[in-house]
């Protein structure tokens, strides 16, 4: 089957040709990596570039619920919510997404139709992944044919951390066929992988193999989207168009909680990748509770009031 990238088609061939491609990728310099995540994110935003910023983070934000007790109603509320984040002003800018579960995204098409708010849904056996891969194949046709706009699915980091890059890629390969229109997030679950160069290496093999969006973690492991892995993921994707002429969005996912939070990672994103990603197409947040902040904010910014938490609605 062939790769998003013909350029990397030797790198493909093999396992091994696979192995020697990743592991000969340049070495993370962890202590760099991290000093220049911290540094970007001292940097001060002023008031008018701060209102752009919030509006552009709520309009990035994939709004989730992937829990056991998720129910309709909850997901049409989350839903209603995605359209008219604020309705006491409809001037805030809608979500990107609604991320659900693939048995919800039927639920999920029906309440967003016509609103441009696109679905999405996780599959392939998450948030572990232990599945059989015609099982994960069946989650994605299910999403898709629920309607489902994107699939996030997640890579089996056991076969990843042993060194079987070419199951990995192929898996990834395989769901990308299932996606028919609907685009892929490839989730690595960087808490998972240990080390920076992992997360390099997961990132170029998640390109090489189709993704459109590359994406963190899956919100339900102690680490998740940091300024530090997310700004590793970054330099692959502007380092693979630059090589390859494709563009690959970025979804860090997990933990990203405040205004304050998100206004840095879009730092990082102008900084490192360019304000080509600077869009929802390209960059998105995986989150629940990051758009009632920044709600929030953006209240106290046009009204110069700090309205507190029992003026947005309770996810």
């Amino acid at each position: 089957m062939p790769t998003t990238a013909p350029a990397f088609a030797d790198a493909t061939a093999s396992d091994s040709a696979l192995r020697r491609f990743l592991h000969g990728l340049p070495g993370v310099d962890a202590v760099g990596l991290e000093a220049r995540a911290a540094s970007l994110g001292t940097r001060s935003i002023k008031t008018t570039a701060k209102a752009y910023a919030i509006d552009l983070a709520i309009s990035m934000i994939d709004l989730t619920t992937l829990e056991g007790a998720d129910t309709p109603g909850k997901v049409r509320a989350l839903a209603a919510k995605a359209v008219h984040p604020d309705p006491t002003d409809r001037t805030t800018p809608r979500t990107a997404a609604v991320c659900v579960y693939p048995d919800m995204a039927a639920t999920a098409v029906a309440a967003l139709a016509g609103s441009g708010v696109k679905v999405a849904s996780v599959a392939t056996a998450f948030p572990a992944g232990r599945a059989a891969l015609d099982v994960k194949l069946a989650d994605v046709r299910d999403a898709v044919a629920a309607g489902a706009d994107e699939i996030d699915m997640v890579i089996d980091r056991g076969a990843f951390l042993s060194g079987r890059y070419l199951k990995v890629y192929e898996e990834i390969l395989a769901v990308k066929a299932e996606c028919g229109s609907a685009r892929l997030k490839v989730i690595f679950e960087t808490g998972e992988l240990s080390t920076y160069d992992n997360i390099r290496r997961a990132s170029w093999l998640g390109m090489l193999a189709g993704a459109d969006f590359i994406k963190t973690s899956t919100g339900k492991v102690g680490v998740n989207a940091t300024p530090a892995n997310t700004l590793l993921m970054l330099e692959a994707v502007r380092d693979f168009r630059a090589r390859t002429g494709v563009q690959i969005g970025v979804k860090p996912a997990g933990g990203i909680r405040t205004s304050k939070d998100a206004v840095k990672f879009l730092v990082l994103v102008n900084e490192t990748a360019g304000e080509d990603w600077l869009d929802n197409h390209w960059f998105r947040f995986g989150a629940s509770s990051l758009l009632n902040d920044l709600l929030m904010q953006r209240q106290k910014l046009s009204t110069g009031r700090y309205s507190g938490p029992d003026y947005v609605t309770v996810d």
